[in-house]
């Protein structure tokens, strides 16, 4: 799918390796491409990626997401992180 130079550092993470590589790679097309987006051009974006992900049968335990998330914050900038907090912000309202 991705050649090693396409995957974030984020995704080498040990804690995420029991995670399947298309969760990994969805959440990271979820972020980066919800980067630099306004609030509003975040709910145009969100809903159609998580409609997408339903449809690929993907599904995230609670557990998955917060290993993901975590390794995803130890890889980023403080301004990478706040995206990260209103990018979850708004996938917890839908």
């Amino acid at each position: 799918m991705d050649s090693a130079t396409d995957i974030p550092g984020w995704m080498e993470d040990p804690s995420v390796r029991n995670i399947p590589r298309e969760k990994l790679a969805f959440l990271s097309q979820l972020y980066q491409q919800g980067q630099g987006k306004s609030q509003k051009e975040m709910m145009a974006f969100l809903m159609p990626m998580m409609a997408q992900a339903k449809q690929k049968g993907l599904t995230f335990t609670p557990q998955e997401l917060q290993i993901a998330i975590a390794a995803i914050r130890r890889a980023s900038t403080p301004e990478e992180l706040r995206q990260i907090d209103q990018i979850m912000s708004k996938a917890k309202e839908h």
